[in-house]
């Protein structure tokens, strides 16, 4: 194997600067938005035990709703992204152009084991340039497919260290190997994958065996013909090493997610809730759609899901043409790199291994997943696919006819896939950029439409998102997020008798309970929030009161652990008079989640209304515990040591309210009673009636 040149490190990391220094510019989008914006993981404050109990999302792994992506070794560099520059986007984008630049140089040198110098550095930037990775580079959450990628590759090359001198096994690679293996998988899940490449590169390529070699040697020993040469011994225990280290990954894997698989609805695959023969044929068909967005990345989406590809729901749909075509072709490369010896067939075994196996977890053929295609998850097996198009390459300019017009048609994909990835940065600029140019591709996906009214209802315009969540409804009719989407924004425009009727469409979309069944399992938990919403609009109706609370019980009775239902119920029984009946409702919800400052400000309150002030002031100093800025809890727990009148709080009160008018200047309320604590000095009475209204 080669090594790599200073000249060709510089080249690759240029390219890379050159394709992605306008992601810098790009912010929080689409997935950033749970991972990092919404993921106390990443906070100081969270200890660091949290990122090895909680999936990707910040979500505990043994709450239902939780994605069970387990990645806290991604995770962690997130959380130092935070350390060292809070929610700074570009330090987050940074790192993720450091680490592809990284994966391409560590790629170079994996190319250098099947491809001569010339071929490999092409390949690396075939890699380096290709559009499909701008979801894995530019997307923040892509991280997860980069720093996996980097220990998948480390862990094949210390493998392919592991043959000695005659033949010898070398075990200290092997070691290396598992534990790069491992670190691999807890960046992302797919990194285990590298153990089955490992597996065919021992067989194949260090032993240099050919599958009719195995076939006839199979044969023999089975005829009591002949024994198991030594040096098929030695590969045999090697690979035995492999699959057993493997296995054990396996199980600690499923026992961190308690042996439970995520729940997904049929709107973000609906494949995999379909019957026979739509859900095979489906399946099979992505993959031919997965091969051509290799192969002709034109038109990307960030979001594949619901109505973007019709279900293949018979066999004359016209586009089993394209998967009998794929597997054909898939089919003829495997029997070629599988019969006849040579380097040719060596590497083009080991591109399709990098293609095939990698791609596996998410190919669906194996158990569902929560999605129908992901740009970011062809990161890897894009690596087999531009070592297979260099070793095309190489192939035609050997001739000399063919020479010209292979360096021309070359400079051609690089350049013209270089100026794709420069542009396609631009998309993510913003969710608003990203989800319309989604929409240029596909107009079918409702989740498009609703993902660009979120962004401009978090731009506060309430009119035009109306128009996109409307429109969402009309493409997928039975999409309860859409209708909810419709209701809240009806809500924002003071509208509230459209809104009640959004609200009401998508309460009658959601399944119904079936006598028996585990209802949680059979509907996302965020639609459950339909009754939680519509009670909160009702319950402005003093005569509705009762009615919003039967919302509130029969969501509890849906799911037992729906916190918010039970915080919404206790909000509505203190204003129905009921203190201890919302005393029991923040009870059960402090049970779920004790670590929400507002839950124990709000059982405060309740304490209050109970008229016993000693363990509301308990509960108002858990709420400051678990949030010192807590605004409400730091103002009425100074006014309860104020009434106590007790001269030993006095001076907490007082630094209460200084950090209470610190938050809120414009309160007159804070300056008055800190004048009342003699804190003149602060605060005047002139600034308390400057603030009065």
């Amino acid at each position: 194997m080669a090594d790599i040149s200073l000249k060709e490190v510089a080249l690759i990391i240029g390219v890379v600067a050159a394709c992605y220094w306008n992601s810098l510019f790009c912010g929080f989008v689409f997935d950033d938005v749970s991972a990092i914006l919404d993921n106390k993981d990443l906070h100081p404050s969270t200890p660091l035990k949290n990122l090895f109990q909680n999936d990707f999302w910040g979500t505990p792994m043994s709450e239902e709703r939780s994605h069970k992506s387990y990645r806290p070794l991604t995770v962690l560099t997130f959380r130092l992204n935070y350390l060292f520059s809070e929610l700074n986007a570009v330090s987050y984008h940074l790192l993720n152009l450091v680490f592809h630049a990284v994966v391409c140089v560590v790629f170079l040198k994996v190319c250098k084991l099947f491809l001569d110098n010339r071929s490999s550095v092409i390949a690396s930037l075939l890699f380096a340039v290709h559009p499909i990775h701008t979801e894995a580079v530019t997307g923040v959450v892509g991280r997860a497919e980069l720093l996996s990628s980097i220990f998948f590759l480390a862990a094949f090359l210390s493998y392919t260290k592991s043959k000695g001198p005659d033949n010898t096994i070398v075990w200290t690679p092997i070691a290396v190997t598992v534990f790069l293996v491992a670190v691999a998988t807890l960046c992302k899940e797919q990194g285990i994958t590298v153990v089955g490449i490992c597996c065919v590169y021992e067989v194949f390529i260090a032993q240099g065996y050919t599958f009719p070699m195995l076939l006839d040697a199979a044969v023999q020993i089975l005829r009591g013909k002949g024994s198991i040469p030594y040096s098929m011994l030695q590969t045999l225990l090697k690979l035995i090493v492999l699959m057993f280290s493997t296995l054990l990954l396996v199980v600690v894997r499923v026992q961190v997610i308690q042996s439970q698989l995520p729940v997904f609805t049929r709107f973000d695959n609906p494949a995999a809730v379909s019957p026979f023969p739509a859900r095979q044929l489906t399946f099979n068909y992505l993959l031919p759609v997965n091969a051509w967005l290799l192969l002709n990345p034109s038109e990307l989406c960030c979001d594949w899901t619901m109505g973007t590809i019709p279900l293949v729901e018979s066999l004359f749909d016209i586009r089993n043409i394209a998967t009998i075509t794929f597997f054909c072709f898939l089919g003829s490369l495997i029997f070629f790199s599988l019969r006849y010896p040579g380097d040719s067939s060596k590497t083009v075994l080991m591109a399709l291994c990098l293609i095939v196996l990698p791609f596996i977890p998410a190919s669906n053929l194996f158990f569902p997943v929560g999605f129908v295609v992901a740009e970011r998850v062809l990161y890897v097996p894009s690596m087999g696919f531009c070592i297979l198009v260099a070793h095309g390459w190489k192939r035609l300019s050997s001739k000399n006819m063919l020479r010209k017009l292979s360096w021309i048609c070359l400079s051609v994909v690089l350049f013209t896939h270089a100026l794709k990835t420069l542009h396609r940065n631009w998309d993510w600029e913003s969710e608003y950029t990203l989800f319309m140019s989604a929409l240029k591709v596909n107009k079918n996906n409702a989740k498009l439409w609703n993902n660009v009214g979120h962004a401009l209802e978090n731009e506060k315009n309430f009119e035009r998102a109306l128009r996109f969540f409307i429109q969402a409804t009309h493409v997928q009719p039975d999409d309860i997020g859409a209708h909810m989407n419709v209701g809240r924004t009806y809500k924002n425009l003071n509208k509230t008798k459209e809104a009640e009727e959004s609200y009401m469409i998508a309460k009658s979309l959601m399944p119904q309970i079936i006598p028996g069944k585990k209802y949680a399992a059979r509907v996302a938990p965020n639609h459950l929030n339909v009754y939680i919403n519509l009670a909160n609009l009702i319950r402005t109706n003093e005569s509705r009161l009762e009615e919003a609370d039967q919302l509130y019980r029969q969501a509890i009775s849906m799911r037992p652990d729906f916190k918010q239902a039970y915080i919404s119920r206790g909000e509505l029984l203190l204003k129905m008079n009921k203190p201890l009946k919302a005393k029991e409702a923040y009870l059960r919800a402090l049970e779920l989640d004790q670590t929400n400052a507002d839950l124990w400000y709000n059982l405060a309150i309740v304490f209050i209304e109970l008229k016993d002030p000693t363990e509301a002031l308990k509960n108002f100093n858990r709420a400051l515990e678990l949030n010192p800025k807590h605004k409400l809890a730091l103002f009425n727990s100074a006014l309860l040591m104020q009434e106590s009148g007790d001269a030993r709080v006095r001076p907490e009160a007082k630094q209460r309210l200084l950090n209470y008018v610190k938050e809120e200047p414009q309160d007159a309320n804070g300056y008055f009673n800190l004048d009342f604590e003699g804190a003149n000095s602060f605060a005047s009475p002139g600034r308390a009636v400057e603030l009065l209204p």
